[in-house]
């Protein structure tokens, strides 16, 4: 006896045309789903938080410049930024797939298979902007900054808040500009862009680097801001090639 299909194909229709208001309660229910993996994850991390600080400390130190405090609740305050920063690094992997829970609907049946490939590429990507601005990035503009305050004949002592403020905003600054091949690599396989596309927009995107690594970066000297505009230039290339060897032409297969 046939299985009567029409209940799920409808469904499956209805779910790539929900309205606005439907999109707008499925980002709300996306979001609260990220805060708590985000807050359990904080809870985990917040047991290294000491830990976490004499790690990040490290770069300063290096550095031979001291850090100081300017208020009774700066040294709590850092070390509960700390253990935030850590919990979303923490959480990525969740908070990517509820990312992609939120644009699935959006697809057609057999694109939806992508579904793990971008779940741990873009996770493995945002781990490694993280370790590329803890190693590379954060020590090269520290140092410049601070040699830059030698240079005028002064005598550093940098707020420690401002110091890890900083460097926040270079992890999770870095850490997105490295999704940019992931997003690439799913928007090229469901037939969105293509290598030709994004090959003829390079200077297009070149521009688009360059405005918001001015945004991003902490001081408007140009070395700094080169810190996040070539990774950036450097890795839509590489989505470019990702785009060559894995994209091809969206199609609606029998069945979607």
């Amino acid at each position: 006896m046939p299985v009567d299909t029409r209940p799920e194909r409808e469904e499956e229709e209805l779910t790539g045309q929900m309205s606005f208001l439907d999109h707008l309660e499925e980002l709300r229910r996306r979001i609260i789903h990220s805060l708590i993996a985000v807050a359990v994850a904080l809870g985990v991390c917040w047991t290294f938080a000491d830990t976490l600080f004499r790690v990040v400390a490290v770069p300063i130190r290096k550095t031979g410049v001291e850090m100081i405090v300017t208020s009774p609740t700066q040294a709590f305050n850092l070390e509960l930024k700390l253990a935030l920063l850590a919990a979303i690094f923490l959480a990525a992997p969740f908070i990517l797939g509820q990312v992609w829970l939120f644009i699935s609907p959006g697809l057609y049946k057999h694109e939806r298979r992508y579904a793990l490939p971008f779940i741990v590429s873009s996770s493995l990507l945002f781990a490694v902007g993280g370790m590329f601005g803890y190693f590379v990035a954060f020590p090269f503009a520290l140092q410049f900054l601070i040699q830059w305050a030698v240079g005028m004949g002064l005598v550093p002592r940098i707020s420690a808040s401002e110091y890890f403020d900083l460097f926040i905003m270079v992890e999770l600054g870095l850490a997105i500009i490295f999704e940019i091949p992931a997003l690439i690599f799913v928007l090229a396989r469901i037939g969105l862009v293509s290598g030709p596309f994004l090959l003829r927009n390079t200077r297009y995107a070149v521009l688009i680097a360059f405005v918001v690594a001015a945004i991003i970066t902490p001081t408007t000297d140009i070395p700094n801001m080169m810190m996040m505009a070539v990774p950036m230039v450097a890795l839509y290339m590489l989505g470019v090639v990702v785009a060559y060897v894995f994209g091809k032409k969206r199609t609606k297969e029998p069945g979607d």
